[in-house]
């Protein structure tokens, strides 16, 4: 029977245990050939520091307690006997320690030796599992001492006096408030072309072991990374390997002891190769996130409904329990998940992103039959970036620059930097540009409604920002009819989570958006690339390194008494954490909770972990809890609230793996919605 357990809220808000992390480790003990004791004895060592690091689940290396280069002496009884005993004296061993590990190693069952997985845990061998596939080339020659386990299930097997589960029909569960299911293969499984590791995560395993020997030739690790990748990527699962190390016979192989940990496809940690001693990778893995990929993709379940006819699996009951205290969280959490920090795959998401807007764009030109676009310039960040698009776009058509009708449209509150940015970007891409003053008409229309600014009154609310961001629109839409041109939108998607535009008019309206797709935090990289690429010109560079450095602002309201300006992020909040909490609750569907966990590991302290290339220094900032749960409450509210904005947006093109959120795409959900659940959640589960 499984040991009773603690509820979660027992489980501190500091601890990755109490967010559907669970911390594994990827082992390489020093090996001694034909020595059971001593190899049971590193293992111990091993397990011991797993759990004085918190670690729930560990996998060391096929055969590892009778090593695997043993070649006949596997046929030994005194080596055989030997490894019973070892297994025995390793169990008893781990009486009181937590993890959960898989040890490999050859054992006897009815007149044949099998080539095992033993999973031990708190003085117990819950089971083992048979290999599946033996490899029979090369430098393998398995079938030589050992039987396949195909076929065998449904069986008991002694080791060391203990009666114990034994097939390739078992999985693993921890039960209580941190459940996780496992499953084990050993090395050529993975190979074969249907790893017993996929019907496992379709049984319900969303972490999967291999043990494995695996000598190291020229770019054969990499080639195990591709595959355990695609094994964890296939199987919507965590997939952690372990591969054999120092103290192999070297007689005619090398062991590189390569350690690897990944996460639906990814790579979390991996140990350094060709390790001179006992060695681990540790990393929490996120169960929360498999879990939301498999229900989120319909052919994961479609699958499981194919495998489940005639499918019998023994599921073993582990009583795990969690670190009772604070554990920091051990695995890398991007600060902005939309941007990587490393600057070859910056560069690379700048070229996709940027080249996605572009054929998007001239795209439906195309398709339209039109010459000419419209597009209004402020001077800021998304009509900077939806200018260069636009003026791509015309390149790779083969249309003059100067279809591109591109309008600075100055308002009450317009400053003369800005202005100046958008008249000299748009001469130095060589664009028709021109100028509207919007202020006389605004003012007519401020009359006509009976506003008291009209009237001399400083009243700048709500109607006087969305009188002059309606009149660009009007302006816009009527200047394209004029000239058979396409309107080109320019408000971003972090403004569209958070609700930041005007409904029908402004940022929201348009006849297509490139924009539409590319959060904030993406598009002053977007720019910063732009910069760089040699079809803007040197002319342009200057002025897009200024835009970068201005304030985010809408520019609708004048400055107060004290020369303050109108900045979007003392509304909205900063970009940088909005960015994180949409991509987090879009893409995984975490509670807010764990977003404010996230984002606390992420922007609690501005030392610790990477930065995009380019981020100033000045931005390079860190975020308490109490900030960061202020910030998300808004997020939550203003989402929630502007649904309906979200149900009426133009065609544009989906940029990143972070989703978008046109109801034709990514994200539906009824306008009329509330917040109240996720909010409770967030009040209730994170510390004030």
């Amino acid at each position: 029977m499984p040991k009773t357990t603690r509820g979660s809220a027992d489980i501190p808000f500091e601890s990755p245990y109490r967010h559907g992390f669970v911390r594994l480790a990827a082992c390489v003990p020093e090996t001694s050939l034909a020595d059971p004791a001593a190899n049971a004895a590193r293992t111990l060592g091993l397990v011991r520091q797993g759990h004085d690091q918190g670690v729930a689940l560990m996998v060391f290396p096929e055969l590892g307690i009778s090593a695997y280069s043993i070649d006949d002496l596997l046929l030994q009884d005194a080596l055989l006997d030997g490894v019973e005993a070892a297994l025995g004296s390793l169990a008893e061993a781990s009486s009181g320690l937590r993890p959960v590990f898989a040890v490999g190693a050859p054992l006897r069952f009815e007149g044949r030796l099998f080539n095992a997985a033993v999973i031990i845990h708190d003085g117990e061998i819950l089971g083992a599992i048979p290999k599946t596939f033996l490899p029979n080339y090369r430098e393998y020659y398995e079938r030589r001492w050992f039987a396949s386990g195909r076929g065998v299930i449904g069986r008991m097997l002694q080791i060391a006096d203990r009666l114990v589960p034994f097939g390739t029909d078992l999985l693993f569960r921890a039960t209580g408030p941190t459940p996780f299911c496992f499953h084990a293969e050993i090395c050529e499984d993975v190979w074969s072309p249907e790893p017993p590791s996929t019907a496992a995560a379709l049984a319900g395993a969303e972490i999967l072991l291999n043990l494995s020997a695996s000598n190291i030739v020229i770019g054969k690790a990499e080639a195990r990374r591709v595959l355990c990748a695609s094994q964890s990527m296939r199987c919507q699962a965590v997939y952690a390997y372990s591969a054999a190390g120092v103290g192999e016979s070297t007689t005619d192989n090398a062991w590189d002891g390569q350690a690897s940990i990944f996460e639906l496809g990814e790579l979390l940690a991996e140990s350094g190769r060709f390790p001179t001693r006992s060695t681990m990778s540790v990393v929490d893995v996120d169960l929360g996130r498999v879990r939301q990929e498999r229900i989120r993709t319909g052919s994961f379940g479609d699958a499981i409904a194919a495998r489940q006819a005639g499918a019998a699996w023994r599921t073993i009951d582990v009583a795990f329990e969690a670190p009772s205290g604070p554990l920091a969280l051990q695995r890398p959490v991007d600060r902005y998940p939309f941007v990587p920090d490393d600057p070859a795959r910056l560069a690379e998401y700048c070229h996709e992103a940027y080249n996605v807007q572009v054929q998007g764009l001239a795209q439906r030109l195309k398709s339209t039959g039109l010459r000419n676009l419209v597009i209004g310039i402020s001077g800021g960040l998304d009509s900077t970036q939806a200018l260069v698009v636009a003026v791509k776009a015309m390149d790779q058509l083969g249309l003059p620059r100067s279809g591109v009708l591109a309008y600075t449209m100055p308002g009450f509150a317009t400053s003369e930097r800005t202005r100046s940015n958008a008249w000299a970007l748009m001469k130095a891409l060589g664009v028709a540009g021109e100028e509207l003053d919007i202020r006389p008409a605004a003012r007519q229309m401020l009359a006509d409604i009976g506003h008291p600014f009209a009237a001399g009154e400083p009243v700048y609310d709500v109607t006087f920002e969305n009188v002059q961001a309606g009149l660009r629109t009007d302006y816009l839409f009527r200047l394209a009819n004029r000239h058979a041109a396409l309107v080109v939108g320019t408000g971003d998607l972090s403004e569209l989570a958070l609700g930041w535009c005007t409904y029908g008019v402004g940022d929201h309206m348009s006849h297509y958006n490139p924009n539409s797709g590319v959060p904030k935090t993406l598009i002053q990289h977007l720019i910063r690339f732009a910069a760089g690429a040699a079809e803007v010109g040197e002319a342009a560079t200057g002025v897009l390194r200024d835009i970068l450095a201005t304030e985010i602002s809408p520019e609708l309201v004048p400055a107060d008494a004290a020369g303050k300006t109108q900045a979007t992020e003392d509304f909205v909040g900063p970009y940088a954490l909005q960015d994180f909490t949409l991509f987090h609750m879009t893409r995984s569907g975490a509670a807010p909770s764990k977003i404010a966990y996230l984002a606390h590991a992420a922007w609690g302290d501005a030392g610790r972990g990477g930065w995009p290339t380019d981020v100033p220094a000045s931005e390079r900032k860190a975020y308490d809890l109490q900030t960061i749960k202020h910030w998300l409450r808004l997020f939550l509210t203003r989402f929630f609230a502007n649904q309906f904005k979200r149900s009426a947006v133009p065609n544009g093109p989906k940029i990143s793996s972070g989703g978008a959120l046109s109801p034709r795409g990514d994200w539906r959900m009824p306008s009329d919605a509330r917040p109240d659940a996720w909010l409770a959640e967030l009040d209730a589960n994170t510390p004030n």
